[in-house]
């Protein structure tokens, strides 16, 4: 068994997200997994990435978007819960006109692509 306590929101913005957000390190990697809650600015996103065992994304608040690389872009909103497979590209974030947190579980390592064009 292992107790985390709470750390806060982190200071820093990683290079892999586009616009303004907060990360929340709930639980740091630990066998393959980390678990953080992030809250995106509107019109915030990650790059396109993937995850060696998949991610769960639980949306808290706000409007959101995913979108899996070769189609178009879907909403989620506060209640939703995603499961991205191993493997599958995507990226994740607010809409234009809304903020947008969620909890997300990654499993395995993270593997960062490019930017998000458009």
């Amino acid at each position: 068994m292992k107790i985390v306590r709470g750390q806060g929101p982190s200071d820093q913005r990683p290079s892999t997200i586009t616009g303004e957000a907060w990360f929340d390190p709930v639980l740091p990697a630990t066998d393959g997994t980390t678990i953080t809650t992030v809250f995106f600015a509107p019109g915030a996103r990650t790059f396109w990435h993937t995850h060696d065992y998949g991610q769960i994304l639980q949306v808290l608040s706000g409007r959101g978007l995913i979108c899996t690389a070769g189609q178009q872009p879907r909403e989620i909103t506060a209640g939703d819960t995603v499961w991205v497979p191993p493997g599958e590209k995507h990226w994740h974030g607010a809409t234009a006109d809304s903020f947008m947190s969620h909890t997300a579980i990654s499993l395995g390592t993270t593997r960062w692509a490019e930017e998000v064009v458009g």
